[in-house]
Parts: structure tokens; C-alpha cells; sequence
């Protein structure tokens, strides 16, 4: 009995001190793996208003050699989507993980619009979460996201978001800094929205806008410009050929392929730093190209946008996949890379407590931070497992949710879309659609508008365009261009169900405040 028991000792000695020389181990490889973390840089780089109008999507006039070259070095999503095509609202997304019906910016945040995200949103904010994960962060460029304390960069760097090659000189300091922590650089051009006046060598009577090209061929620093032949452009499937168009495109190409100079000369900084291989750079649009039809909506041409990501430690190269992901798919997926993404849970290991931050800022202490919101999840998972893997897949669908752009455009949208069917739910659709003013005063647009109701605008009539049924069902497979809605025909009629349906569960799941408008109105 004694020797039974001195044995049975020793075993529990033995497995005891097994399990501290395992626990060490475990440490010392998490050490290891910690001690990588300098060597794991991120540069996320998001354009404004850009639709996958890039060679590497196949685009056959695009000057796009950096990005396409990035492409055949890393992994291109041809199924990435905005959850919503507004300028705002959709970075909010970016930023957070979570539809912008969760966070609370529902439109635009600067001037009179003055949306802005819950502030207990901290407890999932990138920026914040990055930088408690042992990143140094900085933003360069447009910004359009509030409260800043919950969206706060360690570094802001001036730039003309114009100028993508000045501000990626303007980056090179934090870049190259000496430091035994990696970086994280936001960098946001605002091209190609549209802006800087119009045309005025044009010989059209509508003049098209500039999209911030400098009137006369002009160039902004270290840019070499591309010009585009208007007659050689391609035309969407959701814009009318016309003239007016034609010349708006060659001007929304141009500044395209500044943006691809911008991300040469970050490319460079890198390379010329030994830096390229030990930074990982994303590259994405805040939702599609600025034209009706496009931004503003939520059709196929206001949701796609490019997506491609450089990991420099996935052995896998030049992948094109038609996996599904989504903008709520960033933050999470940043956080992933950084090793502060909890993958099962789909949280933060550490997320920010609100309260508490609150309270030690003695901030915003008597507002409404959250909307009745528990910020514990983000809507979106991680797309690292994906990098390198061409058979991989994540979501089956995505889900987006449209409630403004500018102040005056109230029209909540919802969306439903798989590999088979889109289901869209014009909520306000006794109204007619809103305009962004900028797509109001388009010369592509005005241009239609002007011939009267019955004029053709892409697959649709201006008409059509402007007063929309409740619902719009397209079989997305047979009809990628969204050009025959389904909704009213009888054949069809047990699908749409089944995909309201579909929609009605994804509103419960995502905690949406707009699923009580199937109980009245």
C-alpha cells in the first residue's frame, strides 16, 4: 500500500513539473511569437468612390501596374463588398466591424450631417485596439469618422488627399522611425471622388467633372498623369454610353491611375527601407465609383470594390478567389494579423472596457454611448485564413445596410445577397430616391435627366431609377447587372419569400432597429 502510494507520487510529481516544463514552453514560443510582432507593419491603404476599374480586375484601358503587380504578389477578392455605398457611414464599418446600423453613423459626419458612431464603439475601434496590441498608428488623409477619441491615431500626417506621392513622402518618417514596434498606417487618398470643379475645355455643353484632376493637364508632385481617350473607355452596365459619360470616365480613370502612383511610391519607401517583407498592405475602396447607379446605391456598382491584400509571410502567391467577404471583415481581420483577434469568439482577447475609459477621461458621461448596443462582437470574421488558399470560403452572404448619405437623403435600404439571388428592400420607397449633390449635378446624369422620365439610364429609365418598388429581387447569377427584377413575377414567388425571410433573420441576428418596419407601414 505504501509503495502503491509513493508511486502514485512520484507520477503526480512527474506530470506536475510536465505541465510547468509545457506551460514554458507555450510561453516561450508566445515570447517568440511576440518577439515577431516588430517585423508584422500593416498599411492599409482605402481610395474614395472606386469601383474595381483595375487591370488586375481585368479592365482593359486601366494604367494600374502597382496595384496589378501587388495582386500577382498576394491575393485578389473578386467578391468584396461595402455594406454601404456612403462615404462615412462605410468608413465607420471599416473602422469598427460592425454595420453602421449597430455603430450609429448612419451618414455623413462633417458640416451640418454631424453623424457620428456610439461612443462605447471604443471597446472595438481598430485604431485603439491596434495600437493597445503594441502599434504605433498613424492617419494620412481623408478621415471622415467621429467621435475622434474613439477614433484616435497616435500620428496624424498632413497631406493633400489629392497628392497620393506627397502624402506617401509625408509617411516616410513615421514609416522608417526606429522602433521596437511595428506601424500601422491608414492612408486615405480622396481620389477618385469627384471634385474640383468641371471641365471647362470640354466642347460638350454639360461640362464633366474634374474628379480632382488639375484643370488644363496639369500635375500634381512626383505625378506623371495618365490621360484617358473618352472614346476608349468602358462603359458599366448601369450608365448609359453617352458622350457626357464618356468624358466624366476618362476623368474618374485618371485620377484612378494617380492613386496607383501613390501606392508605388509607399511600395518604394518600403523596399528601399527592407521593409516591403515584413509589411503586410491592404487595398480597398470605401464603396463603388461616383455615378448614379453607383455610390449612393446599393446595385452591384455601389458595393463592389477591390480588394487585394499582400501578406508578406503567406508562401502562396498571385491568388484570385471568389470568396465572399465584406468591409465588417477589416477590423477584425487587422486585428487577426496583429495576434489580437480572438477567432472564435470573434472579439478583441483585449477589448477596450467603455466604461472604464470613459470614466478616466471623464468624458461623455452623460450621453447616450451605445444605443442600448452591447459592443462585445464584431459582425465580421477574419479574412488571414483566406490569404493564399483560391478554394477558401467565409461567408455565404452578405448583408448591407443603407440609411443616408447627406442629411437630406433619408432612404433605408436592406440587403440580401448570396451566390444565387439579391434581395433588396427599398424601406422608403413611397419617396422618391435621393440624390448626393454631387451625383445631382453630374454631366451623366443631368445629361438624361434633362430628356425626360423615359430616358434610358443604363439597364433602367430615369424613372425607374428615381421611383423604386419595395422590393427589387435579382437572380444574381443569370443576371449580374441587376437588370430584370423578379419581385412581381409570379415564378419567382417562393424564392422572394424564402429571401425575405433570409433578410428578416440576418436584421434579428444583427440587431437592425429598421426590422420593426415589417410590422407596419
Amino acid at each position: 500500500m505504501k509503495q502503491t502510494a509513493l508511486s502514485l507520487a512520484r507520477f503526480t510529481t512527474a506530470f506536475v513539473l510536465s505541465l510547468v516544463c509545457l506551460s514554458s514552453i507555450v510561453s516561450l514560443s508566445q515570447a517568440a511569437d511576440d518577439a515577431k510582432r516588430p517585423d508584422r507593419n500593416v498599411i492599409f491603404f482605402i481610395t474614395d468612390d472606386e469601383s474595381p476599374t483595375l487591370g488586375c480586375y481585368g479592365d482593359s484601358v486601366a494604367v494600374t501596374p502597382t496595384i496589378d503587380a501587388l495582386a500577382e504578389d498576394g491575393t485578389l477578392f473578386r467578391n468584396a463588398f461595402a455594406t454601404t455605398a456612403s462615404c462615412s457611414a462605410s468608413r465607420s464599418v471599416v473602422m469598427t466591424g460592425l454595420h453602421n446600423h449597430m455603430n450609429g453613423q448612419y451618414g455623413h459626419t462633417h458640416h451640418f450631417h454631424k453623424f457620428s458612431s456610439y461612443h462605447d464603439v471604443v471597446s472595438l475601434a481598430l485604431p485603439r485596439l491596434m495600437a493597445q496590441a503594441g502599434y504605433r498608428t498613424a492617419r494620412c488623409g481623408k478621415y471622415h469618422v467621429a467621435p475622434e477619441a474613439v477614433f484616435h491615431f497616435d500620428k496624424t500626417i498632413p497631406g493633400n488627399t489629392r497628392s497620393p506621392v506627397e502624402m506617401a513622402d509625408n509617411c516616410k518618417d513615421f514609416i522608417t522611425e526606429s522602433s521596437d514596434k511595428p506601424f500601422f498606417l491608414y492612408f486615405a487618398t480622396s481620389d477618385p471622388h469627384r471634385g474640383g470643379g468641371d471641365d471647362k475645355t470640354s466642347s460638350l455643353e454639360l461640362k464633366p467633372n474634374l474628379f480632382g484632376n488639375k484643370p488644363n493637364k496639369k500635375a500634381y508632385p512626383g505625378i506623371e498623369e495618365v490621360f484617358y481617350d473618352p472614346a476608349e473607355v468602358p462603359i458599366p452596365e448601369f450608365l448609359p454610353d453617352t458622350p457626357d459619360t464618356r468624358e466624366e470616365l476618362a476623368q474618374y480613370y485618371q485620377s484612378v491611375s494617380r492613386i496607383d502612383q501613390g501606392l508605388k511610391r509607399l511600395v518604394d519607401i518600403l523596399k528601399e527601407n527592407g521593409l516591403y517583407d515584413k509589411t503586410m498592405i491592404v487595398f480597398t475602396a470605401d464603396h463603388g465609383m461616383a455615378f448614379s447607379g453607383g455610390k449612393t446605391t446599393v446595385y452591384e456598382g455601389g458595393l463592389r470594390v477591390p480588394f487585394v491584400v499582400r501578406n508578406p509571410y503567406e508562401k502562396n502567391r498571385g491568388i484570385e478567389t471568389d470568396a465572399m467577404i465584406s468591409h465588417v471583415d477589416i477590423t477584425p481581420s487587422l486585428l487577426d494579423f496583429a495576434g489580437a483577434l480572438d477567432r472564435e469568439a470573434q472579439r478583441p482577447k483585449n477589448p477596450i472596457n467603455a466604461n472604464a475609459f470613459w470614466k478616466q477621461r471623464g468624458e461623455a458621461m452623460a450621453e447616450n454611448r451605445s444605443g442600448g448596443n452591447k459592443f462585445d462582437q464584431y459582425h465580421g470574421k477574419s479574412w488571414v485564413p483566406l490569404l493564399g488558399d483560391a478554394e477558401a470560403t467565409t461567408h455565404d452572404s452578405i448583408f448591407a445596410s443603407h440609411t443616408f448619405h447627406e442629411i437630406q437623403m433619408y432612404y433605408p435600404m436592406r440587403v440580401y445577397r448570396d451566390n444565387h439571388f439579391k434581395l433588396i428592400w427599398n424601406i422608403a420607397h413611397k419617396l422618391d430616391y435621393p440624390f448626393a449633390s454631387d451625383l445631382w449635378a453630374a454631366s451623366s446624369w443631368q445629361a438624361q435627366f434633362q430628356k425626360g422620365e423615359d430616358a434610358p439610364y443604363g439597364t433602367k429609365t430615369v424613372g425607374e431609377y428615381i421611383q423604386r418598388p419595395e422590393f427589387e429581387f435579382f437572380n444574381i447569377e443569370t443576371d449580374p447587372h441587376e437588370s430584370l427584377n423578379l419581385a412581381d413575377d409570379p415564378a419567382y414567388a417562393k424564392a422572394l419569400e424564402e429571401y425575405k425571410a433570409k433578410l428578416k433573420a440576418k436584421q434579428k441576428e444583427l440587431d437592425d432597429p429598421w426590422i420593426m418596419k415589417w410590422s407596419y407601414e
